[in-house]
C-alpha cells in the first residue's frame, strides 16, 4: 500500500536554531514505519564535519571528517545517546570555535538515533537525521500517529561557539531552566555504598559550614543495596542502614538551611530484588529470553502500565515522606534486546523513551518544587530531548580535573554550563590516581553547576578555608557565568586551553587560561578574546580566590623569573587595552606550570 500522508511542523527558537518535526499519520489497514528523517542540504563549501565518540569517563570527544562521495552513516543503538553526542556539525574548511560558516543538526531525543551525510556526483550534499527504528517497532493502524523527535538545525557564521550559543539561548528559555544552581555536595566518592547515619550527619554539618546549599545522598540507601548486585527496583528505605528512615537526615539537612537530594535509578531492576522475583515479566526482553546481563541489572518495561504505576507510586512515597528537594536520576545499562511483553516481544526503545519522558513529567507534575538531574553512568544521557525535562545533567563520572577539562569543553557544545554538574574532587583522583592542587580542581569546576565530590573529612583546615572561598566566589559570580555568552578561545599552543564567559553587552568577561600540559615552546600564548566592544577600553586583572593573594598566582603558575606573570593582572596595574586589540592581537600569557589555571576578569572602563 502507499505511504500514509506526512506533515511537517516547523517552529523557531531564539537566535539561529530551528527545529523541524515531520510526523506521519495512520491510514486504513496497517503500515510499518521504517524511518522518517529530516534532510538538510549542505552548502558546497561546508566540506568538513565533526561528530563525537566517547566512553564511560571520557564522554563526547570530537572526531573530524571530510565530506566525500558516498554515504557516511552513524547509528546510535544503545537506547540512549550514551557517552557520545548525537550532534553532527558541518562547516567550511578549517572551522574552529570562533571561525567558520556552520550547520549543526541534532535529534532532540533520548533513544536511538541516526545521522548521515550523503553526497552524490550528479547533485549536492545533504545531512539526514532522525530516530533509528528497529523492524516492527512502529506499526500504524487506522487513526494511529507516529511523531518523530524534533530535529534541531542550527546555522551561523561564527564557528562552533555560534552553534553552541544558539542552543544555549533556547535552553535558557525553557520552563525547566534553573533560576540559580545551588552549591551541591554529593557523598558518593566520600562513602560509596558504606553509608552510616552518624558519618553522613557529620558530613552534613561540615558541608553547611563551608556554605554548601544542597546535600545529596547517593546510591546505597534503599532495600538490600549494599553492593550494585541487588536492590534496584525496591524503592524503600533500608532500615538495617537507616533504622529511623531518612526523615531525620532530611530534617537535619533542612535545619542547616540546605536542600536534600536523593539518588534513584527508576528504569532499572536487579534480578536480586523483591520486584524482579514478583514480576519477572516486567523486564524489557525479546520473547522467551532475558537480555545479556550488564552491571547486574535489567531494564524495567515502562511501557507496561502496571510497571509504570508501581515505579511512580514507590518513588512518590519516598519523595513525600522525606521532603526531597532534588533527585539524581541514574540509568546504568544499555537497552539491548529491548522488546516488550505487552506486544509479544516487539522492539520497544521508542515507546520506552516516550514512557521515560512521561514518568519524569508525571513526577514533576506531582512534585513541582523538586529539581531533577539526568545521569547515566555519568554523562550517558545528555541530549536536547532530556534537557527539556531536567534542571541539571551529571557531566561525567570522571571527576579528575584534567580529564574534565576536555569533557566539559565539548559537553558545552550541546548544553549550557549551568546545567552541567561540575564538582571539586579528591586531591588524588579516584579514577586516574593523578594529584592536583585545590585551586586547579576548583577552577575547573566553578564555571558550571558547582559542587563537591570529596570526603571533606580528609581535607586540611587550609583546604577547607580555600573551598569556602571558592564557594563564596561562585555564589558571587554564578548569575553572570550562567547567563552570558560562552566562548572557547582558539589558541596556537597545544598545551593550553582557554574558555570563558562574555557579557552580551560587552561590559565584562571572565576567561580561564588553562595550562593543560607542557608547551612545546617558550613563546607563551596570545589569548584573543572575541565579542568585546572594539572601541571601548578594558582593564584586566586576576580573578578568583587565588587573586586575593598575588603570591599564590605567581607561586603556582610562573615558570621563570625572566618571564613572570604580573601580580595585578596580565597587563600590569594601570594599563588598558581596546576591545579591538583584545580581539585581534590579544593578551600574552607566559608559559606556566602544567595543570594550573589563571582566571582573568576583563572589565570595561
Amino acid at each position: 500500500m502507499t505511504s500514509p500522508p506526512a506533515t511537517i511542523c516547523r517552529t523557531s527558537w531564539p537566535s539561529s536554531a530551528a527545529p523541524i518535526r515531520p510526523s506521519t499519520v495512520g491510514c486504513p489497514g496497517s503500515y510499518v514505519v521504517d524511518g522518517l528523517e529530516v534532510c538538510v542540504p549542505l552548502r558546497d563549501d561546508q566540506s568538513e564535519f565533526i561528530d563525537f565518540t566517547g566512553r564511560h569517563e571520557n564522554e563526547r570527544q570530537p572526531q573530524r571528517h571530510r565530506v566525500a562521495d558516498g554515504t557516511w552513516v552513524r547509528e546510535f543503538r544503545r537506547g540512549k545517546p550514551s557517552f557520545e553526542s548525537t550532534a553532527l556539525i558541518a562547516g567550511t574548511e578549517g572551522f574552529c570555535f570562533g571561525f567558520g560558516s556552520m550547520l549543526g543538526v541534532q535529534p532532540a531525543w533520548s533513544g536511538n538515533t541516526v545521522l548521515a551525510v550523503d553526497r552524490i556526483t550528479e547533485d549536492g550534499t545533504a545531512v539526514f537525521a532522525g530516530e533509528l527504528l528497529q523492524p516492527g517497532e512502529v506499526v500504524l493502524t487506522t487513526g494511529d500517529t507516529y511523531t518523530t523527535p524534533w530535529i534541531v538545525i542550527t546555522a551561523c557564521n561564527d564557528g562552533l561557539d555560534g552553534v553552541a550559543h544558539s542552543l544555549h539561548a533556547w535552553e535558557r528559555s525553557l520552563p525547566a531552566h534553573p533560576a540559580s544552581q545551588p552549591v551541591t555536595l554529593n557523598v558518593w566518592e566520600a562513602l560509596y555504598f558504606d553509608q552510616d547515619p552518624d558519618v553522613v550527619l557529620d558530613l552534613v554539618g561540615r558541608a553547611a559550614r563551608l556554605g554548601v546549599e544542597r546535600f545529596v545522598l547517593d546510591d546505597g540507601w534503599f532495600h538490600a543495596r549494599r553492593t550494585d548486585t541487588a536492590g534496584l527496583g525496591d524503592w524503600w528505605v533500608d532500615r538495617s542502614v537507616w533504622p529511623d528512615g531518612l526523615k531525620p537526615l532530611a530534617d537535619a539537612i533542612h535545619d542547616h538551611g540546605m536542600q536534600f537530594g536523593l539518588w534513584f535509578e527508576p528504569e532499572m531492576v536487579n534480578p536480586d530484588s523483591d520486584l524482579y522475583r514478583e514480576h519477572p515479566d516486567w523486564v524489557l526482553q525479546a520473547t522467551g529470553r532475558l537480555p545479556l546481563p550488564h552491571r547486574n541489572q535489567q531494564v524495567l518495561d515502562l511501557t507496561n502500565p502496571d510497571a509504570f504505576a508501581h515505579v511512580f507510586e514507590q518513588i512518590s512515597a519516598v519523595l513525600e515522606e522525606c521532603g526531597v528537594d532534588y533527585v539524581k536520576w541514574d540509568h546504568n545499562r544499555d537497552l539491548l534486546e529491548a522488546g516488550t511483553n505487552t506486544r509479544g516481544g516487539a522492539p520497544a526503545v521508542h515507546e520506552q523513551t516516550v514512557a521515560y519522558y512521561r514518568l519524569l513529567d508525571t513526577l514533576r507534575g506531582r512534585f513541582p518544587n523538586i529539581q531533577w538531574e539526568s545521569c547515566a553512568s555519568g554523562g550517558g544521557r545528555i541530549d536536547l530531548g532530556v534537557i527539556e525535562h531536567v534542571e541539571r545533567v551529571w557531566t561525567s563520572d570522571m571527576t579528575d580535573a584534567l580529564s574534565r577539562q576536555r569533557i566539559q569543553r565539548w559537553t558545552v557544545q550541546t548544553v549550557a554550563p549551568e546545567y552541567m554538574g561540575m564538582h571539586i574532587s579528591a586531591t588524588t583522583s579516584h579514577q586516574t590516581g593523578r594529584t592536583y592542587t585545590l585551586d586547579f580542581r576548583a577552577a575547573t569546576a566553578v564555571f558550571g553547576s558547582f559542587g563537591i565530590e570529596w570526603d571533606i573529612r580528609q581535607a586540611s583546615e587550609s583546604d577547607l578555608a580555600r573551598i569556602a572561598q571558592w564557594i563564596a566566589w561562585y555564589k558571587q559570580e554564578r548569575d553572570f557565568l550562567h547567563s552570558e555568552r560562552v566562548v572557547r578561545l582558539d589558541v596556537t599552543d597545544p598545551g593550553v586551553m582557554a574558555h570563558g564567559v562574555i557579557a552580551d553587552d560587552a561590559s565584562r568577561a571572565i576567561i580561564a587560561h588553562v595550562q593543560y600540559e607542557e608547551s612545546p615552546s617558550n613563546r607563551g600564548v596570545w589569548l584573543r578574546v572575541p565579542g568585546l566592544d572594539p572601541k571601548a577600553h578594558y582593564r584586566l586583572k586576576w580573578a578568583g580566590p587565588a587573586a586575593e593573594d598575588p603570591e599564590d598566582v605567581l607561586r603556582e603558575a610562573s615558570r621563570r623569573d625572566w618571564d613572570p606573570l604580573p601580580e595585578s593582572g596580565p597587563l600590569g596595574p594601570d594599563a588598558t587595552i581596546t576591545g579591538a586589540a583584545l580581539g585581534t592581537i590579544g593578551v600574552r600569557i607566559p608559559r606556566c606550570h602544567p595543570e594550573t589555571i589563571r582566571l582573568i576578569e576583563i572589565v570595561r572602563v
